[in-house]
């Protein structure tokens, strides 16, 4: 049984990085908002066991194939393999992640020619790992849809941009620069598409305050959320 597998029934076990609680994380003082006792875990799904099942199985191979013959290994390109809720998830370590994508896309036996975005998501108890983006595709040749999932830290947060393989991804970036952080390295125009050129910071990142305005009624202050305190 590998490390992944649980004993009962050998399936795979979730990764945990964070467990919340409450709506906004308030600690100590407690929480006026209603959600105190709200309890979230957040995990990451594993790498999954052969067989994947459906195509999947199918598209690793031909994929692994057209690494070797880029003269690599397939455990230096694709961290892991994921089957989550019925999709193929494919992890690439973020240097080879235009090398792959452009497999995907050319390949007569994979075809994914269509690329639905890049969306951006924060783990900032993911130690080394904190950002993620994925990017979705779609075959309409085959009538398929996988995903490539890229990751850098907080602290080195540049990946490669996709725009040279699916152009129309580059509004997609630009939106995950601007509320993620991520820096799409060769990116055409890296800019933010949202929020004001001189805003600091990226307001969709865990870590990012909440902020918010105090709304002054009869005379009384009524704080953001987060730096509220608890009168029971």
């Amino acid at each position: 049984m590998t490390d992944n597998e649980i004993a009962r029934g050998g399936r795979p076990s979730l990764d945990v990085v964070r467990t919340t609680h409450g709506q906004w994380g308030v600690e100590g003082t407690g929480d006026t908002s209603g959600f105190g006792t709200l309890e979230q875990t957040v995990t990451i799904s594993p790498a999954a066991v052969r067989p994947y099942g459906s195509w999947f199985d199918e598209v690793v191979d031909i994929l692994l194939e057209l690494i070797a013959a880029e003269g690599l290994a397939g455990e230096d390109v694709i961290e892991k393999v994921v089957v989550d809720r019925g999709q193929l998830i494919l992890f690439i370590v973020k240097e080879h992640a235009p090398m792959v994508a452009k497999m995907l896309r050319d390949d007569q036996d994979l075809r994914f020619e269509l690329c639905l975005g890049t969306s951006a998501v924060h783990y900032p108890n993911d130690t080394g790992r904190e950002l993620h983006a994925y990017t979705a595709l779609f075959s309409i040749t085959h009538n398929r849809q996988l995903a490539i999932e890229v990751v850098c830290s907080d602290e080195d947060p540049h990946m490669p941009t996709l725009v040279g393989v699916y152009p129309g991804n580059d509004w997609h970036e630009r939106e995950a620069w601007d509320l993620m952080g991520i820096v799409f390295d060769d990116h055409p125009g890296l800019t933010r598409p949202a929020m004001p050129d001189d805003w600091v910071g990226h307001p969709q990142r865990k870590d990012y305050p909440l902020g918010g305005i105090p709304v002054e009624y009869k005379g009384a202050v009524v704080p953001p959320p987060d730096t509220r305190r608890s009168y029971n």
